[in-house]
């Protein structure tokens, strides 16, 4: 049977190996995490919290999918050892010291979503905190936020290895998430557009592949430095494709590693 931790007391008697940090609605992408993640450690922990500081749409809160019965069965079986499911007291008890992302964290989804970085590091730097993990393991798919976490750790010099996971795929080549449920059949088959816009070789090639999907609605889509997060040029040898738009009010971002020659 899979432990449940609710508190920073619950957790203070525990060695944490590698911690799955999420928001719940978990899938075969968060269930991918916590395989890789039983591979590197003894003691694996999968945190579930809706953090409101990362919202800037008080609806959008109160609409995020919950599924803790189901969440609890999926982490189990993919080889989690416990589920720390705290309040927002626990993470927040008092005044928060907010984490600033800095001038990347303003670019792109950033743009879109301003403080949205903020609420993230805020929270991923209090779950380190309070479960003190030697790993942490994130997907591929929130690039900007990969990046922007390895950067604070890096800077603040936390004692925490943040591991990359692939982004994990539906057979047609949309990016599994949570907020997918809210798609019906056709809305699904409209966004497949971004997993071919990001197949090809060039931003030009890419952009007339979005056009053709009138149903999808652009935010950004552009190739970066994925070292940097700074526009990639001729001479960019790690070039990563980054989009983001959505289908009716569903938001969708995605990204794809592209040929240094493109």
């Amino acid at each position: 049977m899979i432990e449940i931790y609710k508190s920073s007391e619950d957790l203070a008697r525990q060695e944490i190996d590698v911690l799955v940090p999420t928001m719940g609605a978990l899938h075969a992408g968060h269930a991918s995490l916590i395989k890789i993640a039983r591979q590197k450690g003894k003691k694996v922990l999968v945190s579930i919290f809706i953090n409101p500081l990362q919202f800037e749409d008080k609806q959008d809160l109160a609409n995020y999918p919950k599924s803790l019965d189901s969440d609890l069965r999926l982490a189990e079986k993919a080889g989690a050892d416990a589920v720390f499911i705290p309040t927002t007291e626990v993470i927040y008890p008092g005044i928060v010291t907010e984490v600033s992302a800095g001038k990347v964290g303003e670019l792109y989804e950033g743009k879109s979503r301003p403080k949205h970085f903020n609420g993230v590091l805020t929270v991923v730097k209090r779950l380190f905190e309070l479960t003190t993990p030697k790993m942490a393991i994130f997907g591929e798919k929130d690039f900007q936020q990969l990046f922007l976490i390895k950067q604070m750790v890096k800077e603040l010099s936390l004692p925490v290895d943040v591991i990359s996971a692939p982004t994990i795929r539906d057979e047609n080549g949309l990016a599994l998430s949570s907020r997918n449920i809210f798609l019906d059949q056709n809305q699904k088959k409209y966004a497949q557009v971004i997993f071919r816009a990001l197949q090809k070789s060039s931003i030009e090639d890419m952009n007339q592949e979005i056009l053709s999907e009138p149903n999808f609605r652009l935010d950004y889509l552009e190739v970066i430095d994925e070292n940097t997060f700074h526009p990639a040029d001729k001479s960019t040898l790690n070039k990563r494709a980054i989009i983001a738009g959505w289908i009716n009010q569903v938001r969708l971002i995605d990204n794809m590693t592209v040929s240094a020659k493109s």
